[in-house]
């Protein structure tokens, strides 16, 4: 009888097999048009009347592409909101620590969050110098905030599609206790963010980047 290592190493060969193209540049067909990817997540507006355009939660996130009018400005000027009015209703007043990933459409995504949430006179806290932070970083950096406190608590947005391919983007909040919102939290900030949607984004609070960037609420 083999050992189980040694059945676990076999049976890890026959289920393991290497992609064609591994170790070896992408070929054109795979790559991303970054210009038509951003220009799209600019000038696009999404149909609220198109289930694949409207806002649409998972595990804690809304996820597209700007290319399919799933995730581009309007979503994201919408998701904040809702993201800052939920915590209105909630009682949050502590900051919100917000991050992002390399996807192409982060960065864009992240300058429209902080022009919402400067807007609406949340206490943003971003990367000093402006660089990546995963999930993991905003959730230890909330529960470190809020140990030990009972009001005031802090929360995060997270830009990242997470493991979805480059084309995408992604935006997910973490309420106080620092993990992914629960679905309960998801529905009623999708459910706000269509209706922004739908009311071509009436109620949304906004004010330019060099602004926001350099508002008492924003900080690093």
């Amino acid at each position: 009888m083999l050992p189980l290592s040694s059945l676990w190493r076999s049976s890890e060969r026959r289920s393991m097999s290497l992609h064609p193209l591994a170790g070896k540049p992408a070929p054109p067909e795979c790559l991303v048009d970054l210009t038509k990817l951003l220009a799209a997540y600019e000038s696009d507006k999404p149909d609220p009347q198109v289930p694949e355009q409207r806002v649409a939660f998972g595990t804690s996130g809304h996820r597209g592409s700007s290319i399919k009018k799933s995730f581009n400005e309007y979503h994201i000027l919408a998701i904040t909101q809702a993201v800052c009015d939920y915590r209105v209703a909630q009682g949050t007043t502590g900051p919100l620590y917000l991050g992002m990933d390399t996807h192409a459409l982060s960065k864009p995504a992240f300058m429209t969050a902080v022009e919402v949430l400067a807007a609406n006179n949340v206490a943003v806290r971003i990367d000093k110098d402006g660089g990546y932070t995963t999930t993991p970083v905003i959730s230890h950096a909330i529960l470190t905030y809020n140990r030990g406190r009972v009001h005031g608590l802090a929360d995060g947005l997270v830009i990242t599609p997470s493991h979805n391919p480059p084309e995408d983007g992604g935006i997910k909040y973490n309420p106080p206790h620092g993990g992914p919102a629960d679905t309960q939290v998801t529905k009623w900030i999708e459910d706000r963010a269509n209706a922004l949607l739908v009311a071509d984004l009436a109620g949304v609070q906004r004010i330019p980047f060099r602004l926001a960037r350099t508002a008492r609420s924003a900080s690093a």
